[in-house]
Protein backbone atom coordinates (compact mmCIF):
# COMPACT_ATOMS: atom_id res chain seq x y z
CA UNK A 1 0.00 0.00 0.00
CA UNK A 2 0.91 3.90 -0.86
CA UNK A 3 1.76 5.14 2.68
CA UNK A 4 0.11 8.42 1.04
CA UNK A 5 -3.42 8.07 2.74
CA UNK A 6 -3.68 4.51 1.81
CA UNK A 7 -7.10 4.12 3.73
CA UNK A 8 -8.27 7.28 1.93
CA UNK A 9 -7.72 6.56 -1.74
CA UNK A 10 -8.99 2.94 -1.49
CA UNK A 11 -11.88 3.84 -0.05
CA UNK A 12 -12.25 6.76 -2.76
CA UNK A 13 -11.08 4.19 -5.43
CA UNK A 14 -14.15 1.17 -4.27
CA UNK A 15 -16.92 3.72 -3.87
CA UNK A 16 -16.74 6.23 -6.77
CA UNK A 17 -19.76 3.91 -8.08
CA UNK A 18 -21.94 4.55 -4.98
CA UNK A 19 -20.64 8.15 -4.90
CA UNK A 20 -21.76 8.35 -8.80
CA UNK A 21 -25.73 6.68 -7.61
CA UNK A 22 -25.93 8.95 -4.71
CA UNK A 23 -24.65 12.07 -7.47
CA UNK A 24 -27.19 11.15 -9.78
CA UNK A 25 -30.02 10.66 -6.96
CA UNK A 26 -29.09 14.53 -5.08
CA UNK A 27 -28.98 15.65 -9.02
CA UNK A 28 -32.55 14.34 -9.61
CA UNK A 29 -34.41 15.46 -6.61
CA UNK A 30 -33.32 19.13 -7.55
CA UNK A 31 -34.14 19.38 -11.08
CA UNK A 32 -37.40 17.33 -10.41
CA UNK A 33 -38.45 19.50 -7.97
CA UNK A 34 -37.08 23.45 -8.21
CA UNK A 35 -38.51 24.47 -11.25
CA UNK A 36 -41.82 23.52 -10.03
CA UNK A 37 -41.72 26.39 -7.74
CA UNK A 38 -43.29 29.04 -9.97
CA UNK A 39 -45.94 27.00 -11.46
CA UNK A 40 -47.10 25.94 -7.68
CA UNK A 41 -45.99 28.06 -5.38
CA UNK A 42 -45.32 31.98 -7.39
CA UNK A 43 -48.98 31.90 -7.92
CA UNK A 44 -50.48 31.51 -4.56
CA UNK A 45 -51.54 27.94 -5.57
CA UNK A 46 -49.12 26.23 -2.91
CA UNK A 47 -50.17 28.86 0.18
CA UNK A 48 -53.68 28.01 -0.54
CA UNK A 49 -52.91 24.58 0.08
CA UNK A 50 -50.59 25.06 2.57
CA UNK A 51 -53.88 27.42 4.14
CA UNK A 52 -56.18 24.03 4.27
CA UNK A 53 -54.01 22.24 6.26
CA UNK A 54 -53.93 21.65 10.07
CA UNK A 55 -51.32 24.43 11.40
CA UNK A 56 -50.02 21.32 13.58
CA UNK A 57 -49.27 19.54 10.49
CA UNK A 58 -47.45 22.70 8.79
CA UNK A 59 -45.42 23.22 11.47
CA UNK A 60 -44.59 19.57 12.11
CA UNK A 61 -43.32 19.93 8.59
CA UNK A 62 -41.52 22.87 8.81
CA UNK A 63 -44.05 24.32 5.75
CA UNK A 64 -44.80 27.77 7.17
CA UNK A 65 -43.01 29.57 4.46
CA UNK A 66 -42.89 26.99 1.75
CA UNK A 67 -44.57 29.29 -0.72
CA UNK A 68 -41.37 31.61 -0.69
CA UNK A 69 -38.51 30.57 -3.10
CA UNK A 70 -36.35 29.82 0.06
CA UNK A 71 -39.22 28.24 2.08
CA UNK A 72 -40.02 25.89 -1.39
CA UNK A 73 -36.23 24.80 -1.50
CA UNK A 74 -35.84 24.54 2.39
CA UNK A 75 -39.15 22.13 2.77
CA UNK A 76 -38.91 19.95 -0.48
CA UNK A 77 -34.90 19.84 -0.38
CA UNK A 78 -32.59 20.38 1.77
CA UNK A 79 -35.20 19.76 4.82
CA UNK A 80 -36.50 16.33 3.66
CA UNK A 81 -35.36 14.47 0.59
CA UNK A 82 -31.79 16.04 0.38
CA UNK A 83 -31.68 15.28 4.45
CA UNK A 84 -33.28 11.79 3.74
CA UNK A 85 -30.25 11.10 0.82
CA UNK A 86 -27.41 12.60 2.55
CA UNK A 87 -28.31 10.84 5.97
CA UNK A 88 -28.50 7.29 4.25
CA UNK A 89 -25.37 8.10 2.22
CA UNK A 90 -23.95 9.03 5.17
CA UNK A 91 -24.71 6.19 7.74
CA UNK A 92 -24.47 3.57 4.51
CA UNK A 93 -20.31 4.73 4.28
CA UNK A 94 -19.85 5.31 7.90
CA UNK A 95 -20.86 2.08 8.84
CA UNK A 96 -18.90 0.53 5.99
CA UNK A 97 -15.56 2.06 6.99
CA UNK A 98 -14.54 0.32 9.94
CA UNK A 99 -17.26 -2.48 10.93
CA UNK A 100 -18.22 -3.51 7.52
CA UNK A 101 -14.65 -3.69 7.12
CA UNK A 102 -14.05 -5.70 9.95
CA UNK A 103 -16.82 -7.89 8.53
CA UNK A 104 -15.13 -8.37 5.66
CA UNK A 105 -12.06 -9.10 6.84
CA UNK A 106 -10.38 -6.27 4.72
CA UNK A 107 -9.76 -4.27 8.36
CA UNK A 108 -7.57 -7.11 9.11
CA UNK A 109 -5.92 -7.36 6.21
CA UNK A 110 -5.33 -3.36 5.71
CA UNK A 111 -3.58 -3.92 9.70
CA UNK A 112 -1.34 -6.43 8.34
CA UNK A 113 -0.05 -4.28 5.54
CA UNK A 114 1.62 -2.09 8.36
CA UNK A 115 -1.31 0.56 8.41
CA UNK A 116 -2.14 1.91 11.94
CA UNK A 117 -5.84 2.18 13.60
CA UNK A 118 -5.54 5.19 13.85
CA UNK A 119 -4.79 5.60 10.20
CA UNK A 120 -7.78 3.51 9.29
CA UNK A 121 -10.37 5.54 11.22
CA UNK A 122 -9.04 9.17 10.19
CA UNK A 123 -8.72 8.56 7.21
CA UNK A 124 -12.07 6.74 6.53
CA UNK A 125 -13.60 9.28 8.43
CA UNK A 126 -11.97 12.23 5.58
CA UNK A 127 -13.54 9.47 3.00
CA UNK A 128 -16.70 9.65 4.09
CA UNK A 129 -16.54 13.78 4.41
CA UNK A 130 -14.77 14.50 1.36
CA UNK A 131 -18.24 12.34 -0.58
CA UNK A 132 -20.40 14.17 1.39
CA UNK A 133 -18.62 17.53 0.82
CA UNK A 134 -19.16 16.76 -3.03
CA UNK A 135 -22.72 16.34 -2.48
CA UNK A 136 -23.56 19.08 -1.03
CA UNK A 137 -21.30 20.87 -3.14
CA UNK A 138 -23.63 19.68 -6.07
CA UNK A 139 -26.71 20.65 -4.24
CA UNK A 140 -25.20 24.52 -3.91
CA UNK A 141 -24.27 24.26 -7.32
CA UNK A 142 -27.59 22.97 -8.84
CA UNK A 143 -29.46 25.51 -6.73
CA UNK A 144 -27.36 28.32 -7.47
CA UNK A 145 -27.92 27.63 -11.37
CA UNK A 146 -31.87 27.08 -10.78
CA UNK A 147 -32.15 30.63 -8.98
CA UNK A 148 -33.37 32.55 -11.91
CA UNK A 149 -35.07 30.27 -14.11
CA UNK A 150 -36.68 28.81 -11.12
CA UNK A 151 -37.22 32.15 -9.56
CA UNK A 152 -36.33 31.06 -6.14
CA UNK A 153 -35.09 34.23 -5.07
CA UNK A 154 -32.27 32.88 -2.64
CA UNK A 155 -28.54 34.52 -2.42
CA UNK A 156 -25.95 32.04 -3.42
CA UNK A 157 -23.78 32.62 -0.31
CA UNK A 158 -26.91 31.16 1.94
CA UNK A 159 -27.20 28.40 -0.40
CA UNK A 160 -23.48 27.46 -0.21
CA UNK A 161 -24.12 27.95 4.00
CA UNK A 162 -27.34 25.66 3.64
CA UNK A 163 -25.48 22.96 1.79
CA UNK A 164 -22.85 23.11 4.63
CA UNK A 165 -25.50 23.06 7.42
CA UNK A 166 -26.77 19.61 5.26
CA UNK A 167 -23.15 18.10 5.04
CA UNK A 168 -22.33 18.89 8.55
CA UNK A 169 -25.85 17.14 9.92
CA UNK A 170 -25.00 13.95 7.73
CA UNK A 171 -21.52 13.76 8.54
CA UNK A 172 -22.94 14.24 12.35
CA UNK A 173 -25.03 10.93 11.58
CA UNK A 174 -22.00 9.34 9.53
CA UNK A 175 -20.17 9.78 12.58
CA UNK A 176 -22.49 8.05 15.06
CA UNK A 177 -22.41 4.97 12.74
CA UNK A 178 -18.36 5.29 12.19
CA UNK A 179 -18.11 5.36 16.38
CA UNK A 180 -20.61 2.67 16.90
CA UNK A 181 -18.64 0.65 14.29
CA UNK A 182 -15.36 0.98 15.83
CA UNK A 183 -16.99 0.12 19.17
CA UNK A 184 -19.06 -2.93 18.39
CA UNK A 185 -17.28 -3.80 14.69
CA UNK A 186 -20.79 -4.77 13.72
CA UNK A 187 -22.21 -3.32 11.16
CA UNK A 188 -26.40 -4.03 11.85
CA UNK A 189 -25.34 -2.12 15.05
CA UNK A 190 -23.36 1.20 13.38
CA UNK A 191 -26.35 1.39 10.97
CA UNK A 192 -28.93 1.95 13.97
CA UNK A 193 -26.95 4.09 15.44
CA UNK A 194 -26.73 6.83 12.80
CA UNK A 195 -29.91 6.15 11.53
CA UNK A 196 -31.37 6.97 14.82
CA UNK A 197 -29.69 10.09 15.52
CA UNK A 198 -31.06 11.50 12.56
CA UNK A 199 -34.79 10.44 13.59
CA UNK A 200 -33.86 11.57 17.06
CA UNK A 201 -32.77 14.95 15.65
CA UNK A 202 -35.58 15.08 13.00
CA UNK A 203 -38.80 14.08 15.57
CA UNK A 204 -37.11 16.09 18.02
CA UNK A 205 -37.48 19.15 16.03
CA UNK A 206 -40.59 18.66 14.96
CA UNK A 207 -41.83 17.95 18.76
CA UNK A 208 -40.01 21.99 19.40
CA UNK A 209 -42.33 22.43 16.29
CA UNK A 210 -45.78 21.81 18.27
CA UNK A 211 -44.84 22.40 21.71
CA UNK A 212 -44.04 25.11 23.48
CA UNK A 213 -42.47 23.56 26.63
CA UNK A 214 -40.72 21.37 24.41
CA UNK A 215 -38.58 24.18 23.52
CA UNK A 216 -35.36 22.65 24.91
CA UNK A 217 -35.24 19.78 21.94
CA UNK A 218 -34.33 22.88 19.79
CA UNK A 219 -30.75 22.71 22.22
CA UNK A 220 -30.24 19.50 21.99
CA UNK A 221 -31.64 18.32 18.28
CA UNK A 222 -29.08 18.71 15.51
CA UNK A 223 -31.64 19.01 12.84
CA UNK A 224 -32.39 22.20 14.70
CA UNK A 225 -28.90 23.55 14.84
CA UNK A 226 -28.54 22.83 10.84
CA UNK A 227 -31.83 24.71 10.12
CA UNK A 228 -33.69 26.75 13.23
CA UNK A 229 -32.54 29.91 11.48
CA UNK A 230 -33.74 29.72 8.42
CA UNK A 231 -30.34 29.81 6.51
CA UNK A 232 -31.78 30.13 3.10
CA UNK A 233 -33.52 33.53 4.35
CA UNK A 234 -31.73 34.96 7.13
CA UNK A 235 -28.31 33.68 5.79
CA UNK A 236 -25.69 31.04 7.29
CA UNK A 237 -26.02 30.05 10.85
CA UNK A 238 -22.72 29.90 11.80
CA UNK A 239 -22.97 29.16 15.59
CA UNK A 240 -25.44 26.01 14.10
CA UNK A 241 -22.02 24.96 12.15
CA UNK A 242 -20.21 25.18 15.16
CA UNK A 243 -21.70 22.79 16.78
CA UNK A 244 -22.76 20.37 14.18
CA UNK A 245 -18.85 20.17 12.84
CA UNK A 246 -17.64 19.78 16.33
CA UNK A 247 -19.93 17.25 17.43
CA UNK A 248 -19.00 15.38 14.15
CA UNK A 249 -15.46 15.85 15.08
CA UNK A 250 -15.82 14.83 18.33
CA UNK A 251 -17.31 11.55 17.42
CA UNK A 252 -14.59 10.60 14.69
CA UNK A 253 -12.01 11.04 17.68
CA UNK A 254 -14.05 8.53 19.92
CA UNK A 255 -13.93 6.19 17.09
CA UNK A 256 -10.18 6.72 17.09
CA UNK A 257 -9.44 6.09 20.46
CA UNK A 258 -11.99 3.47 20.41
CA UNK A 259 -10.57 1.47 17.45
CA UNK A 260 -6.91 1.66 19.16
CA UNK A 261 -8.44 -0.20 22.05
CA UNK A 262 -10.38 -2.66 20.75
CA UNK A 263 -9.25 -6.13 19.86
CA UNK A 264 -10.31 -6.73 15.92
CA UNK A 265 -7.79 -9.74 15.31
CA UNK A 266 -9.23 -11.74 17.32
Amino acid sequence: MSRILPVFRRSLGDSWRSLLGWSLGVAAALLLYLPLFPSIGGNGEMQQIIDSLPPELVKTLGYEQIASGPGYVQSTFYGLIGFLLLVIAAVSWGSSAIAGAEESGQLELTLAHGVSRTQVALESALSVIVRLAWLGLLAAAIVVMLIEPAELAIDPPDAVGTSAALVGLAALAGGFALLVGAVTGRRILAIGAGAGIAVLAYVGNAIANQVTDAQWLRAVSPYSWAYRDQPLTDGTDWAGLVLLWGVSTVLVVLATIALRRRDVIG
